[in-house]
């Protein structure tokens, strides 16, 4: 092989200017054969996969139709009353379960770490490790010292108000 580079030829072909052909003025026909389809059932439009119901299944819908016509329609629930559940003795949570939930945590300590970044007098003695305002109410989240009362309510609006030292 040589350094030199080949020659090649390139074949080009002269391109022809478009001509512009002259828009269609009226309706365009287009032509289709149709292939007879057999054993198949006539589809009506818009009712794609149906077929037709006999007289038994006709009479049968009608029977459900006068079954569900006959029902009672109640137009107003009667309004609840929420009541609270009391406490009937010591660690009795009725509702949910008997530790804080997560939820329930991290709403106490961002409240709390709240009221001591903006001033609030803690109610233990302030550790020699705690840095910050959220690990001094994680402390006092553990020794159950901080007056909250967890609300606790059902769907049907009933609920208990359970003091935080009754937790696990």
């Amino acid at each position: 092989m040589s350094d030199e580079p080949e020659e090649v030829s390139v074949d080009t072909e002269e391109v022809q200017p478009v001509e512009e052909e002259e828009p269609i003025i009226g309706p365009v026909v287009v032509e289709t054969t149709e292939v007879p389809v057999e054993d198949e059932e006539e589809v009506k439009p818009g009712k794609k996969g149906k077929k037709e119901l006999s007289a038994e299944e006709i009479a049968e819908q009608e029977r459900l139709r006068k079954i569900i016509d006959a029902r009672e329609i109640i137009d107003v629930d009667p309004i609840h009353e929420a009541i609270e559940y009391e406490m009937t003795g010591k660690g009795k949570v009725m509702i949910g379960p008997p530790t804080l939930t997560r939820f329930e945590k991290a709403r106490i300590l961002g409240a709390r770490a709240l009221q001591l970044s903006l001033g609030a007098p803690p109610f233990i003695p302030i550790p020699k490790d705690v840095a910050t305002s959220l690990d001094l109410a994680y402390a006092e989240l553990e020794k159950r010292v901080i007056p909250i009362t967890i609300r606790r309510v059902l769907p049907n609006g009933d609920f208990q108000n359970i003091p935080i030292d009754l937790f696990d």
